[in-house]
């Protein structure tokens, strides 16, 4: 089948989706609807993309106040592979979690992050609160 040649300009957003950048996680990290994903599964795709862009303000911006650090250091040399959603669950109205592995290259050796993501919504936003590492 030929797609239409605009198709395939269409740059994949990092996290999987399937979609495009400005119609997946782009729209989270800035413009009017910046921290506005509309669920917790939006939020961790969002987090692992600006991972990979090295995105830090929009990672602490999106961490809850309780749990965030001061500060936050991405490895330059990280080299993200991938992402997959394993599992999304929401509990109730304002908690969630989400189960992801991240796969990523640092220093020409391969990485796998497995963990489980809490996430509350407050205020209508969803928050990342912290995640067991597995």
């Amino acid at each position: 089948m030929n797609r239409p040649k605009a198709a395939l300009s269409v740059d994949p957003c990092p996290c999987g989706s399937g979609l495009g950048t400005a119609a997946c996680c782009t729209r989270w990290h800035e413009g009017p609807l910046r921290l506005g994903a509309p669920d917790a599964q939006a939020l961790m795709r969002s987090r692992y993309t600006a991972h990979v862009r090295v995105l830090v303000p929009y990672l602490l911006d999106t961490w809850h106040p309780d749990t965030r650090p001061a500060g936050l250091e991405l490895d330059p040399s990280t080299h993200w592979l991938g992402l997959e959603i394993r599992a999304h669950q929401r509990i109730d109205d304002k908690h969630a979690t989400v189960e992801f592995v991240a796969r990523s290259r640092i220093d020409g050796r391969g990485q796998r992050m497995h963990e489980t993501s809490r996430f509350v919504r407050e205020a209508g936003r969803w928050w990342y609160v912290d995640g067991l590492v597995r």
